[in-house]
């Protein structure tokens, strides 16, 4: 049994999966850009599955089940969706300080060959108008702990920004030229611009600002 399912709500409570002679696999290949995760996704479909959607991991794959009769533009959807929030449950229930840090070298390292080197990276309580900050001096990369359970492209998106203020301080072309190596970055500012709307926080930065 997979641990940890992430189920979503199309009409009842969540089901164990079931993997049923009467379930067909199709591969993900027709996923939006929205879907894209970093390991492959199988959808399966089920004519026992009526109304619920269940995605979970399976060794390096993601498993997304939903019912047989689920129309294309649907499955993209729910898949688009059921990765979101397996991402956020991830990001929530394994990032910590240490964990945090490794993740920002790893992005350095495969966006910004390495360069944006911080000393420290770790979740703070004290930032409640501000997703992230950094010290250039210092080398300190601080997140606000508002950013814990979001999906964790987002979270990738305030790590890198801040990496990218150690390369280059404020936010003018060359900082944001910076950014155009993540594939997701106005997805997750579209992301963080909802919240920000919907909380009645300062906005952020605007792209391409001088």
């Amino acid at each position: 049994m997979p641990a940890d399912p992430s189920s979503g709500p199309a009409g009842k409570t969540p089901k164990t999966p079931a993997r049923s002679a009467g379930s067909h696999q199709r591969g993900a290949a027709a996923l939006p850009a929205r879907a894209v995760a970093t390991s492959a996704v199988e959808v399966r479909r089920s004519t026992r599955r009526r109304k619920s959607v269940t995605a979970y991991r399976e060794g390096d794959r993601t498993i997304v089940l939903i019912p047989a009769r689920m129309s294309q533009a649907e499955e993209r959807r729910w898949v688009g969706l059921m990765l979101d929030k397996l991402a956020a449950q991830e990001s929530k229930r394994h990032l910590g300080d240490t964990e945090l840090e490794e993740r920002a070298a790893r992005l350095s390292a495969q966006y910004f060959d390495g360069r944006a080197r911080p000393a420290s990276v770790r979740w703070v309580t004290n930032q409640n108008t501000r997703w992230g900050s950094c010290t250039p001096a210092e080398g300190s990369i601080r997140l606000s702990h508002r950013l814990q359970g979001m999906p964790e492209f987002v979270v990738d998106y305030v790590l890198l920004h801040e990496l990218a203020h150690l390369l280059v301080p404020g936010h003018g072309p060359d900082f944001w030229q910076l950014l155009e190596a993540y594939p997701r970055t106005e997805r997750a500012r579209g992301f963080l611009e909802g919240v920000v709307a919907a909380e009645g926080l300062p906005r952020l930065p605007a792209a391409r600002e001088e």
